[in-house]
């Protein structure tokens, strides 16, 4: 029992700064606890929340996607050019984004998986790839997309005040969670994480599951693009500029082990809202210093990354 706890203790530990955090911001500041800022908070970070559900599936293999960000800019450019530039509809250019970005994603897994490369160099090149192809879509660097009807259309779409982006976020964010569940799929990916050669050992789809869960993080990064594309209005190649980072460090806040193995989409969840929250106070205190904000993240991270390490320790005892 003591042992199942202390496996839990990262997730709990996450959803009580959560709580603390989210209290002593709505006592302080009038406004705060109020419905519509709750709203706020997921719709403000959907784009993040998304990649990070994404990252979520790399990091509990044990890899690292630095991609996501440019695959966000990319998505946002691409979509914005095949409707304002080839005329196509945006129920017809959203799936094509999305291949898109799940091709990219496992086109990035196949090079990791058959050369056997660090993750970490593919990905980066990858995200220079990405970045690159986006900046060169339009010499300005931005694509408007204000005159066009439906993005004007969904971007004012609102269910119990959760706008479409909110609920992109909350609903990639139940399905991930299922996948890793329920599915094989989910089960494969732990065990790589845990261990890898076991799990090829069990007979388990190492390869195909690798190159999948790639793929997975590339469909969730440029569903990030499309949030952003209709949140803004405007396809942005300079857009989710080192978002990586703040997806990394969603996800270890909320518990997932970089090791890999162990971690929850719950827990990425309550991680993205603890950054939405701090990122958020500065605008109700007015005269507090921006930097602050990464001080805090930074404490953060490290204090997680202390935690997981001590309860690991105590589960090998």
């Amino acid at each position: 029992m003591m042992a199942r706890f202390i496996r839990h203790w990262p997730l709990l530990a996450t959803a009580g700064v959560l709580a603390a955090l989210y209290m002593t911001a709505a006592i302080a500041y009038p406004g705060f606890g109020s419905w519509f800022q709750f709203t706020r908070l997921f719709a403000d970070n959907a784009t993040l929340g998304l990649a990070a559900i994404g990252m979520t599936f790399v990091i509990l293999s044990g890899g690292i996607d630095l991609s996501v960000g440019a695959v966000i800019a990319l998505s946002s450019m691409v979509l914005a050019v095949l409707m304002s530039r080839l005329g196509l509809p945006m129920w017809c250019a959203v799936p094509m984004v999305l291949a898109l970005g799940f091709a990219f994603g496992g086109f990035m897994g196949g090079i990791i998986q058959v050369f056997r490369l660090p993750p970490f160099l593919v990905t980066l090149a990858g995200m220079f790839l990405a970045r690159g192809a986006a900046l060169l879509l339009s010499d300005t660097k931005r694509i408007d997309m204000n005159n066009d009807a439906a993005v004007r259309s969904l971007s004012e779409r609102h269910i119990v005040d959760f706008n479409l982006a909110a609920i992109a976020f909350v609903a990639a964010a139940v399905i991930a969670a299922a996948v890793l569940r329920f599915t094989r799929f989910g089960r494969t990916v732990y065990a790589i994480g845990s261990d890898e050669s076991a799990a090829r050992l069990m007979g388990l789809p190492v390869a195909r599951t690798r190159i999948g869960l790639y793929a997975i993080s590339g469909l969730c990064a440029a569903a990030g693009g499309i949030v952003h594309l209709i949140g803004m209005q405007a396809g942005d190649a300079s857009a989710a500029f080192l978002l990586e980072l703040d997806a990394i460090a969603a996800v270890v806040i909320g518990g997932t082990v970089l090791a890999g193995g162990r971690g929850s989409v719950l827990g990425t969840l309550f991680g993205v809202l603890i950054l939405g929250i701090i990122t958020t106070i500065p605008n109700f205190q007015g005269d507090l210093n921006t930097w602050w904000i990464k001080i805090v993240i930074g404490l953060l991270l490290l204090a997680f990354v202390l935690l997981q390490r001590f309860a690991q320790r105590w589960s090998q005892r």
